[in-house]
């Protein structure tokens, strides 16, 4: 019982040893403001956020997001090819990528992928 207390208690002094060492030596020096500060898309994250927010990169990023989970969902369809009838899944495939595209076209005529307009 001696024993085990005694290691338990080792065990304990080389961890704390361990983690008072490593936040020694790890301690940044605050000197440097813009280091320290969080890097928040290009801008100050202290300053008032709806003078600097861009919307126009609000909406790429939603494009983005948006033909990101159509691509996960074309993934699975040529899975698929082996196990169905190769008629129902072109058709099935050619309406799909052409929704994508009608509206790919639709977000270019209205202006929504123009970054400097």
């Amino acid at each position: 019982m001696k024993l085990l207390l005694s290691l338990i208690n080792l065990t304990l002094f080389i961890s704390i040893l361990i983690m008072v060492i490593s936040s020694m030596l790890s301690k940044k020096s605050i000197s440097d403001k813009e280091k320290i500060s969080p890097f928040e898309c290009g801008f100050n994250p202290k300053s008032n956020y709806r003078n600097t927010f861009s919307i126009q990169f609000f909406l790429i990023a939603i494009i983005f997001l948006i033909f990101d989970v159509e691509i996960t969902l074309l993934l699975p369809l040529i899975l698929t090819l082996n196990s169905s009838n190769l008629k129902i899944w072109f058709i099935l495939i050619t309406y799909f990528i052409l929704i994508l595209i009608l509206g790919l076209l639709y977000e270019w005529k209205f202006g929504a992928l123009d970054w400097l307009n």
